[in-house]
């Protein structure tokens, strides 16, 4: 049973990314924060996620490509998602 005076939150979809740029952005859904926890442990870090293909894509480092966007790599095991 949901309360009233709480507004009914978005499912949280299987992909999800922050950059703007990508499809899998959904502002919607990244209006409220977002826990990962990405192999038993929690991360802030996350860029994108996929729970069904069971990744995260993480900053590697301070790099940055020539767009000045972080570089990112890509973490496989199991995926969780829920709203903080």
């Amino acid at each position: 049973m949901t309360d009233a005076a709480e507004p009914q939150l978005p499912a949280l979809p299987d992909r999800l990314s922050v950059n703007p740029r990508s499809p899998h952005f959904n502002e919607a859904v990244l209006q409220r924060e977002i826990g990962i926890r990405f192999n038993g442990k929690e991360r802030t870090d996350v860029e994108e996620y996929c729970i069904s293909e069971g990744w995260v894509r993480v900053a590697a480092g301070k790099s940055k490509d020539r767009f000045g966007n972080p570089l990112t790599i890509k973490l496989s095991g199991p995926v969780e998602a829920w709203y903080k």
